[in-house]
């Protein structure tokens, strides 16, 4: 998939307030200082799309980026910054939870995952909740470049362990450097292939 055009539209915390549910979505969200909008703006080759910030928890709105005008990127909040006010966690994981559950053209959510720690439970957990609800995911393992590959690899491997505790099988993983644009092409044409699938479900929408 080439990247021609990506806009931002609207950044909000009401679901009701996001775009008409007309086209394909896929949300973005991991643990805070995950190098989410880093992801965000090398997959779609533009540095100054999401927000970067040395300060983690910096996202605190559902962002939504138009992409080739025909489907839409989210850029959800990260969870399990302890910095945050619990009242505005409360909140977030509120609304968070709404558009997760709720949101009809919510396609796939990639879950982003550092790659320079061992399992971290608040990653279990929230990709455990998203299967008992029946959300659709893919894990993508983040900061690629900042272990060695034997690293990598121990990381990668233990939370794959992790997940076959309680899972039948894997779900599509993706491995990325934003720094060197390692697994935007894989990234990318995993949506294309969603997208292919998805369009006589939404052109009667349109």
């Amino acid at each position: 998939m080439i990247i021609k055009t990506a806009e931002y539209i609207i950044s909000n915390n009401e679901l009701s307030k996001c775009p008409k549910p007309n086209m394909p979505e896929y949300a973005f969200i991991g643990r805070s200082n995950v190098g989410k909008s880093s992801l965000i703006n090398m997959l779609t080759n533009n540095k100054y799309l999401a927000k970067t910030s040395a300060q983690p928890g910096k996202t605190q709105l559902i962002n939504h980026f138009l992409i080739n005008k025909n489907w839409y990127m989210v850029d959800l909040p990260g969870y399990g910054y302890a910095k945050v006010a619990k009242t505005d966690r409360k909140a977030w994981s509120g609304f968070i939870k709404e558009y997760l559950t709720k949101r009809q053209n919510l396609s796939n959510v990639f879950i982003l995952v550092d790659s320079r720690l061992e399992p971290q439970a608040i990653d279990i957990e929230f990709i455990e909740n998203l299967g008992l609800k029946g959300i659709p995911f893919s894990i993508v393992f983040t900061k690629a470049d900042k272990v060695t590959p034997s690293e990598f690899s121990r990381n990668t491997e233990a939370f794959e362990d992790e997940m076959l505790k309680t899972w039948e099988e894997l779900p599509k993983m993706f491995y990325t450097s934003s720094t060197k644009k390692q697994g935007r092409d894989e990234i990318l044409s995993y949506i294309d292939e969603l997208n292919k699938l998805l369009a006589p479900k939404f052109k009667e929408f349109r």
